[in-house]
């Protein structure tokens, strides 16, 4: 008897995992030229074709494009027709993969593909983002988010958790981890530069860069026949701080712990974790609300102070998370994904490669 058969419950994986360079500006190419290498390279990495696609689920943001619906522009890279069964979240693509699994789960598709795209470039990013804020008494203050998150570092740094230098070196790391990634934007050694905002310093902070990312996800024995070793989702969830700031304590992640203890994360230990750290000060946060011993490799990949694609980064992560297992590198990574300011929307995914 199978796993699957005796928890009654369907095993769904990662089978396969595509992402773009992230660069600085993409002027010469749209959404949908950004998002077709990735779909044809996440296919051909399982020999699917479009219409082998059970369910295909995407995470954009019409912030960003600066035009409503434009994610509807990006369904011309999918190939739309004949008809799909499709769905769109207002998310980093991490949320289009928790409702892909979801529509996994209930057996009306065996594989799914989830996608994700955002261009950062032509706009200020710093500014775009205060639409997230409460609208009555947070944004109309303009508090950008590098502000937001040099006020979460301040009070990591006054509580002891933390100090500059430590900050500073969590950036060299990141960087240094991402020259084995060809991907990244940020690589090897760089300045720390000055204050973006004190006590942030340019190396605390994340490039600005535009990407696309695409994951399938299969069931069962499907997924063993897509992918040599697949990375099985043993367990996902997400949740969400207060909104207004001025309740939370900002030293700490409560939504991210309960996001891994739901998702089985303290079962059992792991070897590796993406974290979707902006900040360098955020990492120290969700390391200490994940429990994340020095034992643990965290951000192999570079994370996002090495590329901090918006709307995708969340769904790199986990990509990255589940190549690493396809690789044999890793036997069970926990990948997190983030959105809002100063971590107020967290995702956790615990993924396992079966015993080799």
């Amino acid at each position: 008897m199978t796993r699957e058969e005796s928890s009654g419950v369907r095993d769904i994986a990662v089978v396969a995992f595509a992402q773009t360079d992230v660069l600085r500006t993409t002027d010469d190419v749209s959404e949908v030229e950004m998002l077709m290498p990735v779909l044809h390279s996440v296919l051909d990495q399982t020999g699917l074709k479009t219409a082998d696609i059970g369910f295909t689920c995407s995470g954009s943001s019409d912030y960003l494009a600066g035009r409503a619906f434009s994610f509807t522009l990006a369904l011309d890279g999918v190939g739309a027709w004949p008809p799909v069964s499709e769905s769109h979240v207002e998310m980093d693509g991490a949320w289009a993969l928790y409702e892909a699994w979801t529509k996994l789960l209930t057996g009306d598709a065996d594989t799914a593909l989830v996608y994700s795209y955002g261009k950062s470039s032509p706009g200020s990013l710093r500014d775009v983002l205060t639409r997230q804020l409460d609208p009555y008494y947070v944004a109309p203050l303009w508090p950008d988010s590098v502000a937001l998150a040099a006020l979460q570092a301040q009070a990591l740094i006054d509580a002891g958790a933390t100090d500059e230098n430590a900050l500073a070196a969590i950036g060299a790391r990141s960087r240094q981890d991402a020259t084995a990634n060809s991907h990244a934007q940020s690589r090897g050694p760089m300045p720390q530069g000055d204050y973006v905002v004190r006590p942030l310093r340019t190396g605390d902070c994340p490039p600005i860069g535009d990407a696309a990312a695409a994951v399938i996800l299969a069931a069962g024995e499907r997924a063993r026949q897509l992918c040599e070793r697949p990375a099985w989702i043993r367990g996902i969830d997400h949740r969400i701080e207060a909104h207004a700031l001025g309740v939370r304590d900002l030293t700490d992640s409560p939504s991210a712990r309960l996001a891994a203890e739901k998702a089985g994360a303290f079962e059992r230990p792991v070897d590796t974790a993406e974290l979707h750290a902006p900040f360098s000060a955020q990492e120290v946060v969700l390391r200490t609300a994940l429990k994340l011993g020095d034992d643990v490799r965290v951000n192999p990949s570079g994370g996002a102070l090495a590329a901090n694609p918006m709307m995708a980064a969340g769904l790199i992560r986990i990509g990255e998370a589940a190549a690493r297992i396809h690789r044999g590198e890793s036997d069970r990574a926990l990948a997190h994904a983030t959105s809002g300011p100063c971590l107020q929307q967290n995702l956790v995914a615990v993924l396992e490669g079966e015993p080799r």
